[in-house]
């Protein structure tokens, strides 16, 4: 499959400059409940229903209102929604590009032909290990089969999404499993783990040589860009000077329909997003986030990478000084 990062990087560009008052990205949660228990994650419960169609409907149609360039659909697990295919179709009719985060055990050939036909753009799944531990259950061995499945029938995009910083033992599965995604024609990411608050830890010596390594093999330019923007100060232990545009230029929509900072941010501002105008876009562009010293949430870096050189962030972090809604 093609790797169109160019093409993507020039839409995100030309969008971002149009405007600042543009939402470049939003994450929407479609459902809080996943089919798997993995343990580092914070983001599911076993319990929840999905979120009706119809509220969903408005909240797609709000984003697109605000000129929203791209809409994530995630959970919990997504492809859980009874609706997402209809999800999927209603985003990409408003004009907006898709993406579904998914641990991948649900796909079948029928589904992915559904996808196909609503014009899901990129469909990613992270596999965290070969064998599934209880760390975590996204593994090679379970989704070899539906990635076959993938290549041979998805007309979307693909992206395999591995994650450094468990251990060195999970950093050295990575390499098979980039291997794999690989010969797949799929393309490949690298996120580097990070705690409840989105921080990311410093790496082992071994870890750094592990991840070069996935950049030669991935071949992406987006993994040299990403070690030049923030991974490699990360890695190193070194803090952040950036300015995060989260609750502007990147949107998190919780199950409640309320707009977040992000996945590990889940209080301020808290406003619902039928509610959501320019003035808050305008607001949060210029706050500070105390959490982005060491943040190593990937969609928030990229979303507000483009506008570091614009206008100094005057408004102090208001969660350092009052209770999350």
């Amino acid at each position: 499959m093609r790797d169109d990062s160019f093409k993507t990087a020039l839409r995100y560009v030309t969008h971002a400059l149009r405007s600042v008052d543009r939402p470049l990205l939003a994450q929407l949660v479609v459902i809080r409940r996943c089919n798997l228990s993995c343990g580092y994650c914070n983001e599911f419960d076993k319990a929840s229903q999905p979120i009706p169609f119809t509220a969903l409907r408005d909240r797609i149609k709000r984003l697109s209102d605000l000129g929203t360039l791209a809409v994530t659909f995630s959970g919990g697990e997504p492809l859980l929604h009874p609706d997402i295919v209809k999800i999927v179709d209603g985003a990409e009719k408003d004009g907006m590009e898709t993406c579904v985060l998914t641990n991948g055990y649900l796909l079948t050939k029928d589904l992915i032909a559904s996808l196909n036909t609503a014009g899901l753009t990129r469909l990613q799944i992270s596999i965290d290990n070969l064998r599934p531990n209880e760390a975590s259950a996204k593994s090679l061995s379970v989704l070899d089969r539906k990635l076959r499945l993938l290549a041979d029938h998805a007309r979307f995009k693909i992206n395999i999404n591995t994650v450094l910083g468990a251990s060195e033992e999970q950093a050295e599965d990575a390499l098979v499993i980039t291997r794999r995604a690989k010969e797949y024609g799929f393309t490949c990411s690298v996120g580097l783990l990070h705690n409840a608050s989105g921080t990311t830890v410093p790496f082992s010596s071994r870890e750094k040589e592990i991840y070069e390594q996935l950049g030669r093999l991935s071949g992406s330019i987006n993994h040299r860009l990403l070690k030049w923007m923030y991974q490699g100060r990360l890695m190193d232990g070194l803090r952040l000077n950036w300015k995060c545009r989260a609750g502007a230029r990147f949107l998190y929509i919780c199950e409640d329909g309320r707009v977040r900072w992000c996945s590990q941010q889940r209080g301020y501002p808290g406003i619902p997003l039928s509610e959501y105008t320019v003035e808050d876009i305008r607001r949060e562009f210029a706050t500070e986030k105390n959490c982005s010293t060491y943040c190593g949430i990937n969609c928030v870096q990229l979303s507000s990478y483009l506008d570091r050189w614009r206008g100094p962030q005057r408004h102090p972090d208001p969660t350092s000084r009052q209770d999350n809604v």
